[in-house]
């Protein structure tokens, strides 16, 4: 352990990467076959989302010293961060199978499961660290969340609560306190938490995360918008995908029942409003109160530049719904009724774009977006520009319409699986 790599380890445990670079560069001028001091290079690579160079670090440190379990849970760490699950668990396996006494490594395997979404087995395995030292705080959080997510809330508030009175100062305890309190529905006192993980640490994107959500809670509306979110997300892929077809397919089957049968109308029909309403909350709710947060001066702090811009498109949209449901009623034109219907069909779209991960998903949802806002355009323009095509053309330019119209319906329902699918993937970086 030379002067450099020493130096270099404390910088990177101060979040203070690109100093602690130069020390590991420093380090291997010196002693360039040193393993532990390439793969500490692949950690504040990771932190640049430099993948490749990280790659090419634990490759040349995996060469030189083979059997260096540290070496693997580097390759895990960078996987993970990568989004290559399966070879990340892989990697964290092998450094367990050569030193399995290291409560970090353990850590790393809760982690890794963590974001495969299987609860039970990443439980397991922040367990497993904890019999190793029952006072790890990473292993102690992890534990928590898992247990959040398995339902099983005052255990989870049991065992961080204990992790806080151990370690008072850790901004990640705070911030998981915070998340559970919110899940539990007690936003005030999630807030007080996500305020002092900021204040620990200024940049914990969780805690900022948690506070934005905070905030939002406290109105009524969207706390229970809130805990559909967190419900849904408790649960497997598999799962939400049968709760969002099983609801669709049923509003369908109950509409049909409501048509065939007058006297079961006035029973049913609420409940198809419900639907309709709670769906569109779902997909609004969010940006909506992003907008309310920008009028708070604490608020416009704690909002990150996506959610500003996702709250203006969505604010845009419903603005031109509500002008334009006013021109409808006002006017009793059916063109100011097509207006409208368009801006609310795009909503769902332009409200998760930033929920998407960068690369193809997000280009394919803005790809999504602008032939949909085409296809409306076009028919809106078709429609209003009429009086003034040629006789002769009015013929051609109703079918262009009308087939517009047809593709803009059918991609507002499509849009709205192939939204939630977009937002599930998690593709590969680097």
């Amino acid at each position: 352990m030379t002067p450099h790599l020493q130096r270099a380890m404390l910088l990177f445990d101060q979040a203070r990467y690109d100093t602690a670079e130069a020390e590991l560069r420093q380090a291997l001028a010196k002693d360039p076959e040193n393993a532990r001091a390439h793969a500490m290079l692949a950690l504040c690579l990771i932190q640049s989302r430099q993948y490749e160079r990280a790659a090419a670090a634990v490759d040349l440190a995996r060469t030189l010293s083979p059997d260096d379990p540290f070496v693997f849970y580097v390759e895990s760490r960078m996987l993970t961060e990568r989004n290559c699950f399966p070879e990340a668990e892989a990697a964290i396996l092998e450094a367990i199978g050569l030193d399995p006494y290291e409560v970090e490594y353990f850590a790393q395997l809760a982690c890794v499961r963590m974001e495969q979404r299987r609860w039970d087995a990443a439980l397991v395995a922040a367990e497993q660290g904890l019999e190793l030292d029952a006072e790890n705080v990473t292993c102690t959080n992890l534990r928590a969340m898992a247990l959040v997510k398995l339902g099983r809330r005052l255990e989870a508030g049991e065992a961080i609560a204990s992790a806080l009175r151990r370690q008072p100062e850790d901004a990640d305890t705070h911030a998981n306190m915070g998340w559970s309190l919110l899940e539990n529905g007690q936003p005030q006192q999630a807030l007080e938490h996500f305020r002092e993980a900021l204040r620990l640490n200024p940049n914990s994107q969780w805690a900022r995360q948690g506070i934005v959500e905070a905030m939002k809670a406290r109105y009524f509306v969207y706390r229970l918008i809130l805990g559909w979110f967190l419900w849904m997300l408790r649960l497997s892929s598999g799962a939400q995908w049968g709760i969002l077809i099983g609801a669709f397919v049923g509003y369908q089957v109950l509409g049909s029942i409501a048509r065939g049968n007058p006297t079961l109308a006035p029973w049913i029909t609420p409940l198809l409003i419900a639907y309709v309403v709670f769906a569109i909350m779902t997909w609004v709710a969010s940006p909506l109160f992003d907008l309310v947060l920008r009028l708070n001066r604490f608020g416009r702090l704690a909002l990150s530049r996506e959610q500003i811009i996702t709250s203006n498109w969505v604010g845009l949209c419903v603005l031109a719904a509500l002008l334009s449901l006013t021109a409808y009623f006002l006017q009793a034109g059916s063109l100011w009724l097509l207006c409208a219907l368009a801006c609310g069909f795009m909503i769902p779209l332009v409200s998760r774009i930033y929920a998407c991960q960068p690369g193809w998903p997000r280009k394919t949802l803005i790809a999504m977006t602008s032939v949909m806002a085409s296809l409306g355009i076009l028919v809106v323009g078709l429609v209003l520009c009429g009086r003034w095509i040629p006789t002769e053309l009015r013929p051609y330019a109703l079918v262009v319409a009308r087939l517009a119209l047809v593709l803009f319906m059918v991609g507002a329902v499509a849009g709205q699986f192939a939204v939630n699918a977009l937002v599930q993937v998690r593709p590969r970086r680097g």
